[in-house]
């Protein structure tokens, strides 16, 4: 935990802060493929650490290391960068990687509470 001070209307009060980062771990599917994210805030932006067994993945990292979350998360009028790059790299059309990526963003900025996704497929 690191603690700051701060001046507010003459006086000094603390203020706690601790120095935390989100991760999320996505596996692929029937690839068999692994990928874990690490997102930490850095003022406005946000730094992103991927690893993963997927060579695809491991290009869209090479260029995926900071993002503006608000940008990502609330675009309206372009594809959100990740996904320009998840095109670029030519991952699966159906890869769940970027979604978890885009996940981890929006928790680590405050946009979104920390919660699992899933999705379930079934034949009958």
């Amino acid at each position: 935990m690191t603690r700051y001070r701060a001046w507010e209307s003459g006086l000094f009060f603390s203020i706690a802060t601790s120095v935390m980062t989100t991760k999320a771990h996505i596996s692929a599917g029937v690839c068999g493929l692994e990928t874990s994210v690490v997102v930490r805030s850095q003022g406005s932006r946000c730094a992103i650490a991927i690893e993963s067994s997927c060579t695809f993945v491991q290009r869209l990292a090479e260029e995926l290391v900071d993002v503006e979350p608000l940008s990502e998360i609330l675009s309206r009028d372009e594809l959100p960068r990740i996904w320009q790059l998840a095109a670029k790299h030519r991952l699966h059309a159906a890869c769940p990687v970027p979604i978890g990526i885009l996940k981890a963003i929006e928790v680590e900025a405050g946009l979104a509470l920390p919660a699992d996704v899933s999705i379930t497929i079934s034949r009958e």
